[in-house]
């Protein structure tokens, strides 16, 4: 029988039971350790931050905003659970194995209602940009909340029924005390990829792609005063010049997101996710993880009225009375 030092050990006290800890070299784990912790804070603040804006602001009601609630809320508990990770940086999992069913479980729900998210705001801008006319009435606030919440609970139900042996069995295949494991077999991982990344991503791209060939028709129709664009999608009309706008913020929300969570589901498709070590998944997932940190600096950069909700935020005028119906934003 092989014994190793205490200190090689995730749970000394229990010898040959625990799982051995990562080596790594000495500045690496205090590194990480602040990485992850700082990308946890800062995606937490800034999510919050559009969170109140949204939420609190009776003008900023509106149906592309609560798709941008439904991601930000989002965001918020991937900032949060990102503190759980630091738990695996070493290799331990120190929180039990009901919690690792329970995180893993979070997780595959917030990423699938993340990218369930995004389709909608694809759909949300083609409708924009592509049916003008018939926008207002076919885009409302109450359709809206009605699509992120099915959203959201297609999420839920889909990912317990894929974890329900995990969740009244947690750590069933675990090889020893300080593990987090969770394997899907090959037809729940097969129905997880198709649905929560090949179709909603598909979706997406061609949405996106017949948005960006109308927006430019219709920005190359406005400069040279063209009221009309030869092609079939703005027969129904010519978007508003705030609406192409708008499509384009989007556009770099989706076009970073794809990026930042096509590694870490490449990998899930590909089946090789056993061959990584430590140091790459941790990079693959704090790649998937910031992207959470990067849409309210999207938001920031783009648009007028989040940064201007900011300074209201940071100056505690949101606690007036009157904020609520604050114009001008």
């Amino acid at each position: 029988m092989t014994s190793f030092d205490e200190d090689e050990l995730c749970f000394p006290q229990l010898l040959n039971a625990s799982c051995r800890k990562v080596k790594l070299p000495d500045h690496e784990p205090l590194l990480s350790y602040i990485i992850l912790s700082f990308i946890s804070i800062v995606t937490v603040i800034l999510n919050m931050l559009v969170i109140i804006s949204i939420t609190h602001f009776k003008q900023l009601h509106t149906p592309t905003n609560l798709l941008l609630l439904s991601l930000a809320v989002s965001d918020c508990i991937v900032g949060l659970m990102l503190l759980f990770q630091i738990d695996l940086i070493d290799g331990c999992w120190f929180s039990g194995d009901i919690i690792c069913v329970v995180h893993y479980a979070m997780g595959s729900v917030i990423s699938s209602a993340s990218i369930g998210t995004m389709v909608l705001i694809s759909i949300d801008r083609y409708l924009a940009i592509c049916d003008p006319l018939h926008y207002s009435t076919k885009v409302t606030v109450k359709r809206i909340n009605i699509c992120v919440c099915l959203c959201w609970m297609f999420s839920v139900l889909v990912h317990c029924l894929m974890l329900k042996d995990y969740l009244e069995q947690p750590g069933r295949y675990n090889t020893c005390v300080g593990q987090c494991v969770i394997t899907l077999d090959p037809v729940s991982g097969l129905a997880d990829s198709i649905l929560s990344f090949i179709i909603p991503v598909t979706i997406i791209v061609v949405l996106y792609m017949r948005v960006f060939v109308v927006a430019v028709s219709q920005a190359r129709a406005m400069r040279s005063h063209i009221t009309s664009v030869t092609i079939k999608c703005s027969k129904k009309g010519t978007a508003k010049k705030s609406e192409l706008k708008a499509a384009i913020t989007l556009g770099v929300v989706v076009v970073v997101f794809l990026i930042c969570v096509c590694p870490f589901f490449c990998i899930m498709l590909s089946g090789q996710n056993s061959i990584l070590n430590v140091k790459s998944s941790i990079f693959v997932i704090t790649l998937f993880t910031f992207n959470s940190c990067l849409n309210p600096l999207i938001y920031a950069l783009f648009y007028p009225w989040f940064r201007k909700s900011i300074k209201l935020i940071v100056t505690l005028r949101i606690l007036r009375v009157d904020s609520l119906d604050t114009s001008k934003l």
